[in-house]
């Protein structure tokens, strides 16, 4: 047997990114304008980096908290205070190596091998992925899609249930349809995992990046102490902080051994100068934040209004986070189409193969970016469409 045929089918199955590979064909053609990735385009702000750099130069280069360092994650409990409105202990938090790492404990608790995880799809694809790779089988159940925008039938989602169910996995407002719950389907689903004994895994990250109000409705408006919930956050959206590679798990306190060991073995805790940095990030970060929110409401209406004057453009105008997931008519393989955009319009998108069920003939369009560059950008995609004849 071959050295690949020896490693744990896990690994061997797990499947390469259809993001990737776009990007790999085109990240090098001048001028491109990419529009692939799930990130804005701005730098880390100098208040979060100067943190990190006074802690540095100070010598905070050893081992650490496991949990975090108690000044992060007691600045956790006040930004969480400040939009939800009542108080947290610090112990309901865990810092990570980023939201992947977040999901990755998450999972680890919760399911494994003989396991089935639920997820709504199209989805981003690190979930059901990061699922196979710990052994559990993840199931898609889809969203429907119509004019009127996306939305989830519970009652298919309980069909979907088995013996063999563990967990739901719930992002709300969804990488990549935009698609955003209302606390009815939140409701909905929290009553299904209370009736099934079912843990419900809660990607909110997006949550303040939401154009009907001052922030998405959440599980935490709704859940009871008890619930089966784990909340996964990322540092990487808000605050330009994607290539630090930092997030949080929020979890019932008595859970917090439980978590600290999953990170003892795995990352053994984040650097501490750059926990200094995300402690600036949430306590000095807020005005930076709204700006973004500002931004990327303006972006959303400029594209969806360039997009829309094709007359084949197809969306519904996403409510919660920066993508617009849209389809073209008569375009039905994405995958090919975004190596065929970036040869005639030199704009790199995401292809929704990349997201499973239901996003086949979608494009995904990260619209959190310069006001200028994206008008260039869909003005090039409209051209692209309307060559199409």
């Amino acid at each position: 047997m071959s050295l690949f045929e020896n490693l744990r089918a896990e690994a061997r199955l797990a499947p390469e990114s259809g993001i990737v590979a776009v990007a790999n064909y085109g990240r090098s053609r001048e001028g491109l304008i990419p529009l692939w990735a799930g990130e804005g385009d701005l730098p880390t702000p100098a208040f979060i980096a100067d943190a990190a750099n006074r802690a540095l130069q100070g010598g905070e280069t050893f081992y650490t908290w496991q949990r975090g360092i108690p000044d992060l994650r007691q600045a956790l409990a006040r930004y969480h205070t400040r939009h939800f409105g009542r108080e947290f202990p610090r112990e309901e938090f865990i810092v990570t190596g980023g939201g992947m790492q977040a999901i990755q404990l998450a999972l680890q608790a919760v399911a494994g091998k003989g396991d089935e995880v639920l997820y709504l799809s199209p989805a981003w694809p690190n979930f059901p992925g990061a699922a196979g790779v710990a052994g559990a089988t993840p199931i898609a159940v889809q969203l429907d899609s119509s004019d009127n925008g996306w939305t989830c039938d519970v009652g298919r989602l309980e069909a979907a249930v088995t013996p063999r169910t563990t967990a739901i996995f719930v992002n709300s407002p969804s990488n990549p349809t935009g698609w955003t719950a209302d606390t009815e389907t939140l409701k909905a689903i929290l009553d299904l995992a209370r009736r099934k004994n079912l843990w419900i895994i809660a990607n909110e990250i997006y949550a303040l990046f939401y154009y009907g109000a001052k922030r998405a409705p959440s599980f935490m408006d709704i859940m009871d102490d008890e619930d089966r919930i784990l909340f996964v956050n990322t540092f990487s959206k808000n605050w330009a902080m994607t290539g630090w590679r930092i997030g949080w798990l929020r979890i019932h306190p008595s859970l917090q051994q439980v978590f600290e060991n999953l990170v003892q073995y795995s990352t053994s805790g984040v650097a501490q100068f750059m926990q200094r940095g995300a402690i600036a990030a949430l306590d000095e970060g807020d005005a930076f934040l709204a700006g973004q929110i500002e931004r990327a409401g303006k972006a959303r209406d400029l594209v969806c209004g360039i997009l829309a004057k094709t007359g084949r453009a197809r969306f519904s105008v996403p409510q919660g986070a920066f993508y617009l997931f849209f389809s073209v008519d008569g375009v039905t393989d994405s995958r090919q189409a975004c190596f065929d955009i970036v040869d005639g319009a030199n704009v790199g998108l995401a292809p929704g193969t990349a997201f499973g069920a239901g996003g086949e003939r979608f494009f995904r369009l990260c619209f959190h970016r310069n006001l200028d560059q994206l008008e260039e950008a869909a003005t090039r995609l409209a051209n692209w469409i309307e060559s199409r004849g």
